[in-house]
């Protein structure tokens, strides 16, 4: 499908070339999330899924913030007057936001300035790939609300992307892991400056956009995929999965460019 132009009310959606660009703008309140935003974001990235002239995505915030989570005031206090079944019809609808990320073909390049906190931190933690700036503040802070850092699937992710230990101090604590931390743990890809991280953002979606677009999905299906395979299993998986490559037009154009010295251009077929 092509010509895809969602009109969300909730975020900004724009496309550059091959890249869409979602862009949480509440300023004012450091781009917090609201049951609607939870529910469009995880509606766009279900869609994605039929996109094909959009091959990659940079997600990121407005103000020089990121995301600041939850609202308090739209969501943490409607949610103290729920009952079971609407806390987890709730949580359930955040969980599928995650599960949208991981499940749509495109890669996700989350450029992360300023505040980091909650579902925030969860957003970029579901992104592929990570640019930071200096001052980004990334906080698994569930813990400070009496809630546990078991949210939207962080317990299962964050420790393979940092380590079990310093998972588990970031959950339990809520504290903080600044700029510096983040890129040594490798939450980080790169750190760059405010001024830079949308640009970098956007230059290495384009780069990726300009890829071979099966190939890709196909890298991040089994990057999430085989976290629950063993060595054998996954190891079969991607002999099924290359061989499925090898019969694209892309893999046919990339060797015919080999052959004549010359760069592959790839057309996602």
């Amino acid at each position: 499908m092509s010509g895809f132009a969602p009109r969300p009310n909730h975020f900004e959606w724009r496309q550059e070339g091959r890249v869409g660009v979602i862009t949480l703008n509440r300023p004012e309140r450091k781009n917090p999330l609201t049951f609607d935003s939870y529910a469009e974001l995880r509606e766009l990235f279900r869609d994605l899924k039929d996109i094909d002239d959009v091959r990659a995505i940079v997600l990121c915030g407005a103000g020089g913030n990121f995301c600041s989570g939850g609202d308090v005031h739209e969501i943490i206090g409607p949610l103290t007057e729920r009952d079971p079944a609407g806390l987890l019809e709730f949580t359930r609808m955040t969980g599928d936001l995650v599960k949208a990320m991981r499940h749509c073909p495109q890669p996700i390049v989350a450029a992360v300035d300023g505040v980091c906190a909650g579902a925030g931190a969860i957003l970029a933690m579901s992104s592929d790939f990570r640019l930071g700036t200096p001052r980004a503040k990334t906080a698994f802070l569930f813990t400070r609300v009496g809630l546990a850092g078991c949210d939207m699937g962080a317990c299962a992710m964050l420790p393979r992307i940092i380590g079990q230990g310093r998972a588990s101090e970031l959950l339990f604590t809520g504290r903080s892991m600044s700029a510096d931390e983040g890129l040594a743990w490798g939450f980080f890809n790169r750190l760059v400056s405010p001024e830079q991280v949308l640009t970098e953002s956007l230059q290495l979606a384009a780069e990726i956009a300009s890829g071979p677009t099966l190939a890709h999905a196909m890298t991040k299906k089994m990057l999430h995929a085989e976290w629950n395979l063993s060595i054998d299993a996954a190891i079969d998986a991607e002999a099924e999965a290359q061989a499925i490559c090898m019969q694209t037009e892309d893999f046919r154009r990339a060797y015919e460019a080999f052959s004549a010295k010359q760069r592959p251009t790839f057309k996602g077929s």
